[in-house]
């Protein structure tokens, strides 16, 4: 029987082709490769230099690049040029190496969109990706000129992520975020939701079957974000930082982000969506998509004409 997310995955990987980008392998060095969606006229047989500023969208822990914004590309491919990684041991890219920091998914990205001609960029990170976004602009403020997440924290303090997955009625953050039932994963999404979505049953057991690839090394990924409180640094970003937040995440709490935001200083601001859970960009695109794109404009007037 045919696998429908797999179906609506090979959909999606066409229809991202028709409004250009289209999908790119970068060797990062040798055994670590990892897969962009990148603007079509970049790697066409005669590639041109891209004039416009350039957007980085990084994915959360469940599904690729592009699952995770399906909603956002077609939206922002107009005024930017938009690059999706698939982030390592999701999608496209994996490596031998046996580092699982976000520092190390930082570093690979960096040389990654180097690689691909990309000198300056704005971030888009959610959940799992903004924590990663978050270590990019920290590691590369020359590469990276601004930050825009959702759902995500600069650093997990391993008392405040228990209190989370345990109040949410988990033993460990692998439990939560890599399902191994049809069961899990209803639960995994109703977590990411504010309003419930009913899907069939189908969908759920091929959700599994299609998703959660590469589990040790996910797990190890998780294990590598938790940090105790005597290690917990807050950088002193130079880039501006938004926060762009559903106001009903069950996972991270507008009060978590509101807090964050304080933490950060004066280089951060902070928006909420109402009526959207973790899942704000896939619960109510349109309305995020305004928000992000405010943001964008302000880093980038010219995009305004």
């Amino acid at each position: 029987m045919v696998n429908i997310v797999k179906s609506y995955w090979s959909l999606l990987h066409w229809l991202m082709k028709v409004v250009g980008v289209t999908p790119c392998t970068v060797e990062i060095e040798p055994g670590t490769v990892m897969r962009f969606w990148v603007p079509s006229e970049t790697v066409s047989k005669k590639p041109k230099v891209v004039s416009k500023p350039v957007v980085v969208l990084l994915h959360g822990f469940c599904g690729d690049g592009i699952m995770n914004w399906q909603f956002q590309i077609n939206a922002l491919t107009k005024k930017y040029a938009v690059y999706v990684p698939d982030l390592l041991f999701f999608g496209g890219s994996i490596t031998d190496k046996p580092d699982r920091s976000p520092g190390f998914q930082a570093e690979c990205l960096a040389v990654g969109l180097r690689k691909l001609g990309v000198e300056k960029c704005s971030v888009v990170g959610f959940s799992y990706g903004g924590m990663v976004a978050f270590k990019m602009a920290e590691l590369y403020p020359e590469l990276v000129e601004s930050v825009a997440v959702s759902g995500s924290v600069v650093a997990m303090m391993e008392s405040i992520i228990m209190n989370i997955v345990k109040g949410l009625g988990f033993s460990s953050c692998s439990e939560m975020l890599m399902p191994t039932t049809v069961k899990g994963v209803k639960e995994l999404l109703s977590l990411g939701t504010h309003k419930k979505i009913q899907f069939p049953h189908r969908f759920h057991k091929d959700f599994l079957e299609m998703m959660f690839a590469n589990r040790k090394e996910r797990a190890e990924l998780l294990e590598s974000l938790v940090i105790s409180y005597k290690d917990v640094y807050i950088p002193k970003f130079q880039q501006r930082i938004h926060l762009l937040w559903g106001e009903n995440d069950k996972i991270f709490k507008l009060k978590l982000a509101e807090n964050m935001k304080e933490k950060i200083g004066d280089k951060a601001t902070i928006e909420g969506i109402k009526n959207a859970g973790h899942l704000v960009h896939l619960e109510r695109p349109c309305v995020y998509n305004r928000c992000l794109k405010h943001f964008l404009s302000s880093i980038h007037p010219d995009t305004n004409k």
